[in-house]
């Protein structure tokens, strides 16, 4: 952007964030307050257009306030995962990249990474042991090697989804780790089911939750804190595509992951996912371990007006997570002379399928769908292509859409709550035709 000065680290994203007409007012040179449909018909649309260095054909059909995707992207690669974005460094929380996560199964130097608290210092597989106790008929104790031996070993590919992914783009901002559209990743993990350990500790008919517990430590350092130990109802803790998984993609899980062992709790919150795991207890009550009460992973009952205020008592845990889909090929602010152009990626829907894609490079005014493959398994995501053609010169953006086998579709506005959660806003990624 030749000549526009943008605010620190977020950018023009942040700016716009804030107060989306002040914005237009600082980047592109006019009177706040004043309509965006003229401003995008006069010099504004020109400085837009010089900004982006081509016309906007759709320009008509942007809303108000809008941020061109090829002015909102940015990535900063860190050593040790190839291409993320480290947001927090303590917790150490790093994001992918769209674009990087292309492959059908996530590599692992490309699987994100989230952290609750300490991660334990070089965890021995050879020495790790995991308890089964609480509400059962005979409590357990199992090595990794006794999980191998005990009970059938299997591989799936499972997505692991942060319920926060996609706060970043809230307005109001909510608090917490500013992930765009990177805390997502479909890795091929191997381990025994979860349903299988609890049956054969015996589950007693009282038990209506699980309690998880991992080796990880507080950032305050007190040993009687705890950072994260969160759990599921007992229903869907015996779904037969939860894991107790002790390998990533043919390997040794990664450390940043959850090595040696950890529970893989696909379509809900990956805050259920507990890493390095210890212990797994059933109650009697929902648990009420650390970050499952208060605001902790729970969104507002009812609908809210961004900004409102929302009583403690009006939360609901979140478990299924809303359908969704990204743009992986081909990476944002492309330049191409073609004019036509395969795009792709990934979609996936929590406890559901995805039945359909769209995608569109007008803004939205039409759709065209997309070919869409079944997962290959239940709990992976799935991979989608399309081919969109451009009717002249100048800059565009592709959308894309899913839709559930429940019909619900993703919105292009974001479900406001006071956490930052769930935002399934549509994907939008930038080119320019020359």
């Amino acid at each position: 952007m030749t000549g526009t000065k943008l605010p620190s680290e977020r950018g023009l994203f942040e700016l716009y964030e804030h107060d989306a007409e002040e914005a237009d007012a600082q980047i592109f040179g006019r009177a706040p307050n004043h309509d965006r449909r003229g401003f995008l018909k006069g010099a504004g649309l020109a400085a837009m257009s010089a900004a982006l260095g081509a016309t906007i054909p759709f320009h008509r059909n942007m809303p108000a306030g809008f941020v061109p995707a090829a002015l909102a992207e940015e990535s900063d690669p860190i050593p040790g995962k190839e291409g993320l974005t480290i947001l927090n460094d303590r917790p150490l929380n790093a994001e992918t990249p769209a674009y990087l996560l292309n492959d059908a199964i996530t590599p692992t130097s490309r699987h994100f990474v989230r952290n609750n608290g300490v991660p334990p210092e070089s965890p021995n597989a050879q020495d790790w042991a995991l308890t089964i106790d609480g509400l059962v008929e005979k409590p357990l104790k199992l090595s990794i090697t006794d999980l191998q031996k005990q009970f059938d070993v299997v591989d799936l590919a499972l997505q692991i989804e942060c319920a926060g992914n996609g706060r970043a783009a809230f307005d109001p901002p909510a608090r917490g780790n500013q992930w765009t559209y990177g805390a997502i990743g479909c890795a091929k993990w191997r381990g025994v089911r979860l349903a299988d350990v609890l049956k054969a500790a015996g589950i007693k008919p009282n038990a209506i939750y699980t309690a998880n517990e991992g080796a990880d430590t507080h950032l305050s350092g007190q040993a009687d804190k705890k950072p994260i130990s969160r759990g599921v109802p007992m229903e869907k803790a015996l779904d037969p595509s939860n894991l107790i998984a002790f390998a990533q993609n043919d390997a040794d899980i990664n450390p940043m992951n959850g090595a040696p062992l950890r529970l893989v709790v696909p379509g809900w919150p990956g805050s259920c996912s507990q890493k390095w795991l210890t212990r797994i207890w059933l109650r009697d009550v929902v648990h009420d371990g650390a970050k499952m009460t208060g605001t902790s992973y729970r969104v507002p009952r009812d609908p809210v007006a961004p900004g409102e205020k929302v009583p403690k008592d009006d939360f609901v845990i979140i478990q299924s997570m809303p359908v969704k889909s990204l743009i992986t090929l081909p990476r944002t602010g492309l330049k191409t002379a073609s004019r036509t152009l395969d795009v792709g990626g990934h979609a996936w829907a929590g406890d559901r399928k995805v039945k359909a894609m769209h995608v569109s490079s007008d803004f939205g005014a039409t759709w065209i769908e997309a070919k869409l493959d079944d997962p290959v398994n239940a709990f992976a995501w799935q991979q989608w292509k399309a081919t969109v053609a451009f009717p002249k010169p100048g800059y565009y953006e592709i959308w894309a859409r899913a839709t559930d086998d429940k019909d619900v579709t993703q919105p292009f506005a974001i479900a406001w709550n006071p956490k930052g959660y769930l935002n399934n806003s549509m994907h939008r990624i930038a080119v320019t035709v020359s």
